[in-house]
């Protein structure tokens, strides 16, 4: 079995947000020549193959490539942080009506996880709850800071302390990464930034106490857990030799918190994928391919097998963790 923790989808029809709400930039599609746009108010973001939005589609890839089930989760620019607070749920329950729709149409083959509009911690943690009751979704994906704040902020405690409650799990995607306005040449906030941001979420969240003070929270790093892995040493030196910087809220060593989170596979480097196994643990890396973008893994999981490993090694990366993370028994 293969179950893929990080895919996105959107719906293919959405409503016009900027016209109804009267400002922004929220995200619509439009179908034009055969092409799917995503139009950020009335500019063209980017385009998107219909794997982004039709789910015959994305089951015949995935039978190509024999993933078993795909975990759904918003596309990062729909998050809407950035919007009223009502505004912001209004849009977050419409796509995690959409993903619930797609599970319920084929739940042997689809997992939802929703978004919810972290931008007001109330109207978040009620959207939350409606997930996990209401549509029977695992867990969420939220944004690896929310507005410029970082995750160990304790007005998101509160809503941590709802998920743990209720066994919510969380991915954390990287999204609005720092630096990200002067550094636009050469795509170098997805090749550089990406990874800095996810290392910030995961610095932020321990240096914060969030593991700490709520430690049944199962939460997940995208992309490797970005550049944290390879830099633990300089994270751990740092907080040695500074504590009066770093462990101004947690005086523990944060490689102590190595084995309480899980992180995907999406790496792209056999040996770079080693030294996350050995680094990070083997129990707590899960397939992850960011389907269907072009940063993606194009074939889900096929370094893992073709990595010389035991058959028991194969099972924990290619589902049993996945499993494990969001808290479920079998794949459905």
């Amino acid at each position: 079995m293969k179950i893929d923790i990080h895919t996105h989808i959107m719906p293919d029809k959405m409503p016009n947000w900027v016209q109804k709400f009267g400002y922004g930039e929220f995200i619509h599609l439009e179908h034009r020549n055969c092409k799917a746009c995503m139009m950020k108010g009335d500019k063209l973001f980017r385009e998107v193959e219909d794997n982004c939005f039709n789910a015959t589609v994305r089951k015949k890839e995935m039978d190509e490539t024999r993933v078993d089930i795909q975990v759904l989760s918003t596309i990062p620019v729909l998050f809407n942080y950035w919007a009223k607070p009502a505004d912001g749920g209004e849009t977050a329950r419409f796509f995690n009506d959409h993903i619930a729709d797609v599970v319920t149409k084929d739940d042997q083959r689809f997992i939802g996880i929703g978004t919810v509009p972290l931008q007001d911690i109330d109207l978040a943690i009620k959207e939350m709850e409606r997930c996990v009751s209401e549509l029977k979704m695992p867990g969420l994906e939220i944004g690896s800071n929310i507005n410029g704040a970082s995750l160990g902020d304790e007005k998101f405690f509160p809503f941590y302390k709802r998920a743990e409650e209720l066994g919510c799990s969380l991915f954390i995607h990287p999204w609005e990464m720092m630096g990200e306005q002067q550094m636009q040449k050469y795509w170098l906030p997805w090749l550089v930034g990406m990874p800095a941001e996810t290392s910030r979420a995961i610095c932020s969240m321990i240096f914060g106490g969030v593991l700490e003070k709520y430690p049944k929270l199962r939460v997940a790093f995208a992309h490797g857990g970005g550049s944290f892995p390879f830099t633990i040493g300089r994270i751990e030196h740092g907080f040695k030799v500074r504590p009066d910087l770093v462990a101004i809220d947690n005086a523990i060593n944060p490689r102590d918190y190595i084995g309480r989170f899980w992180i995907d596979s999406l790496v792209h480097d056999e040996k770079a994928f080693q030294f996350i196994m050995d680094g990070m643990g083997e129990d707590k890396i899960c397939l992850g391919s960011d389907y269907p973008f072009p940063l993606g893994e194009h074939h889900p999981g096929k370094m893992i097998e073709e990595m010389k490993l035991s058959t028991n090694l194969q099972e924990k990366l290619l589902y049993k963790n996945a499993l494990d993370w969001l808290g479920l028994t079998t794949g459905r």
